[in-house]
């Protein structure tokens, strides 16, 4: 297997269903390196959930939460956000511990294996979720004004496909950003 690590900046896009409904999913892998650390608010901006994910096995990236928490919450004060655990197919008994970064917080915590795969579908399927409520309910004032040119170019498709005949066009999936730490 070939474990691929992130530089800067990853992008990932993803087509899911949750509910019945195509979602388009755009992942932002910031990486959590110090040195990129200024990169990160230009990413944030239009994000509808965060996943913040440290390594089990390097207590640094454990203690990068709070920093990092800290800069996405003075750009996107209102979005979702979660705390990964990763590498738990190293040690299983961490599990067993406690996050107090996410209990303070009062964010949800997902222990995960992405070698192995234990718990990340759960985690992104979840993540998604939020992200879809967040997006639709936002009363945050930069998310209200980003819905203008979406709600702009949804009344032109509209008016577009009254033109073409009824059925031939499929609809648009849904799309939502995440960005992961």
């Amino acid at each position: 297997m070939i474990s691929l690590s992130t530089y800067a900046l990853t992008l990932y896009k993803y087509t899911t269903t949750i509910d019945s409904k195509a979602v388009l999913v755009d992942f932002w892998d910031t990486a959590g390196q110090e040195r990129f650390q200024s990169m990160h608010p230009s990413y944030y901006h239009k994000d509808h959930a965060c996943i913040m994910v440290f390594d089990v096995q390097r207590k640094i990236t454990y203690k990068n939460l709070t920093s990092w928490y800290t800069g996405l919450r003075e750009y996107r004060p209102e979005i979702p956000c979660v705390v990964v655990a990763n590498k738990i197919d190293a040690d299983m008994k961490v599990t067993q511990r406690k996050c107090n970064f996410a209990k303070k917080q009062g964010l949800p915590l997902y222990f995960v294996s992405a070698a192995d795969g234990t718990n990340v579908v759960k985690m992104f399927k979840e993540t998604i979720k939020m992200a879809m409520s967040y997006k639709q309910n936002s009363s945050d004032f930069m998310d209200e004004v980003m819905r203008e040119p979406e709600n702009f170019e949804l009344e032109q498709k509209k008016e577009s496909s009254l033109e073409m005949a009824e059925g031939l066009k499929p609809e648009s999936p849904e799309s939502v950003c995440l960005a992961g730490c």
